[in-house]
């Protein structure tokens, strides 16, 4: 089973340096902060694919591209966060699908295996996000790499991952785990560091303290004449 399509990279290969570069940075940052930045990351990747799929439909349904793309891309990021448990559940449907269909071809169940897949995706909503954003970011990465080393390295990138696909993929693999890790600790990190902080109590305004003080007062007024 194969992560890199010798096709693809062949079209990505005629992409500027600059792009492929860009790409490679976008990546790592992915990889990295998939979790912490999670939201960011949704709503950039499903305005930026709305907004592609306005520019595309617009001429076919008589709108302007541009205007077609700028409002589907402006109404998927405001709802973008919205659904981003449909978007979790979907994803971990089709993940256990796909994943199904190629270990185990001969078990013929798609609803079985996208509604499982998406109810685990649901149940482990932090692990999974991590594990998708890894995901995407190692094939971004390793595409980009290999972009770049064709081009600055005259690397035969094609007949490489002809050759030795296999070995890319469990390369690939290997990479997408440690960026989980590193995402699972850089988590961890964060809430230690949260419940280390001391939490400030906030002075009582003067117009909280007059009511208690005035009461307080009466009594002890009280008090005095009784006594």
């Amino acid at each position: 089973m194969r992560s890199i399509d010798p096709e693809i990279l062949e079209i990505a290969i005629g992409l500027s340096p600059g792009v492929c570069g860009s790409a490679l940075f976008l990546g790592f940052l992915l990889w990295v902060f998939g979790w912490r930045a999670h939201r960011f990351w949704i709503v950039l990747s499903v305005t930026v694919g709305a907004g592609l799929v306005g520019l595309y439909s617009g001429q076919a349904h008589g709108v302007q591209p541009i205007v077609c793309g700028l409002l589907l891309a402006l109404a998927a990021g405001f709802m973008a966060l919205a659904l981003v448990r449909i978007f979790a559940f979907t994803a971990g449907g089709l993940a256990a699908w796909l994943a199904i269909a190629r270990l185990v071809p001969q078990f013929q169940e798609p609803l079985f295996c996208f509604l499982s897949g998406g109810l685990i995706g649901l149940l482990l909503f932090r692990l999974w996000t991590m594990v998708l954003t890894s995901s995407a970011a190692t094939l971004l990465m390793v595409y980009s790499g290999l972009c770049l080393a064709a081009k600055f390295a005259n690397l035969d990138a094609i007949g490489l991952v002809n050759r030795q696909g296999t070995l890319l993929s469990f390369v690939s693999g290997g990479i997408m785990l440690i960026g989980v890790a590193v995402q699972y600790l850089l988590e961890r990190a964060g809430g230690k560091a949260k419940r280390g902080k001391p939490t400030k109590r906030k002075p009582s305004s003067p117009k909280e303290s007059e009511p208690e003080s005035a009461w307080r007062w009466l009594g002890e007024r009280v008090l005095r004449q009784a006594g």
